[in-house]
């Protein structure tokens, strides 16, 4: 099956569709192989401009004849949304993706009333310029080219990782999806110190942003860990050394942590009351 030319139905054309979509014709994916179902006419005419894919207000005539669809609706309308596709699959079934954050293969499952191709994954809001962290599980039903497919459809929008079980989408959610708010907060502390510090907001913003992009990119183009680059860039005595004391002495790391672990409980409670819609 040739990524190019699957038909892909995306059920749900906000930003997270509009963003994957925008990836995959950049990749070289034919617009005629791509529908979206989408409520909203002034969004509908939007994707229909930008990208020349058809678009249709209802889900039955966007995943007739659909390889592949999106679930990219929000998780609080999972349950109608699958109950209502569950008699239009067509045969043989398409693989399912989901990026419905929180709602469990099995309650899918359920909703669909039946048991299907189906892969779970949780990207975050930089894939919205291409830039994403993306977390992939696959069910039992998935196939090797399936899964193949799958994760070159999800590249489109950035790094992509396979988890081998599902409730480490959690930890995937509380590090990755939650994680650029987590850098945002940093890059706003930043900026308000460098205020405080004497320099004017724009000079502040723009240090803090370009500072934040050149740390990200050493991480990612070095072969050396996060740690190894950040002691690289110590000196002994140094301003940096004292700066990382104030972090180490306020517990930052343990901070960190305490963060993360709040988020991966709220995924999971979050998960607990999606799937009570029976």
């Amino acid at each position: 099956m040739s990524m190019t030319r699957t038909h892909i139905a995306f059920i749900g054309g906000g930003n997270m569709a509009h963003s994957l979509i925008a990836g995959l014709i950049a990749d070289g994916h034919e617009p005629s192989r791509l529908t979206v179902s989408e409520p909203l006419a002034q969004r509908r005419e939007q994707l229909a401009a930008s990208f020349g894919i058809q678009t249709f207000p209802d889900n039955a005539s966007a995943v007739a004849a659909a390889e592949v669809i999106m679930l990219c609706v929000k998780p609080q309308i999972a349950a109608s949304v699958c109950r209502e596709i569950a008699g239009m699959l067509p045969n043989p079934a398409p693989l399912l993706i989901s990026i419905m954050a929180g709602v469990t293969e099995d309650n899918i499952m359920r909703w669909l009333g039946s048991s299907i191709a189906l892969v779970r994954s949780m990207p975050n809001t930089p894939v919205m310029v291409q830039s994403g962290a993306i977390g992939l599980h696959a069910n039992a039903s998935v196939t090797a080219q399936q899964r193949n497919l799958a994760e070159e459809i999800m590249r489109a929008g950035g790094l992509t990782h396979w988890v081998k079980r599902e409730t480490d989408l959690d930890a995937v959610t509380a590090l990755s999806g939650s994680g650029p708010a987590y850098f945002l907060l940093l890059m706003e502390a930043l900026e308000k110190a460098g205020i405080e510090q004497g320099l004017d907001a724009d000079a502040a913003r723009l240090l803090s942003i370009q500072t934040a992009l050149g740390a990200a990119r050493m991480a990612v183009e070095s072969e050396e860990s996060p740690h190894q680059l950040r002691e690289r860039v110590t000196s002994p005595g140094g301003t940096t050394e004292q700066a990382l004391h104030q972090f180490t002495d306020g517990g930052f790391e343990q901070l960190v942590g305490r963060a993360v672990a709040a988020a991966r409980q709220r995924a999971l409670e979050l998960a607990m009351l999606l799937g009570d819609d029976r």
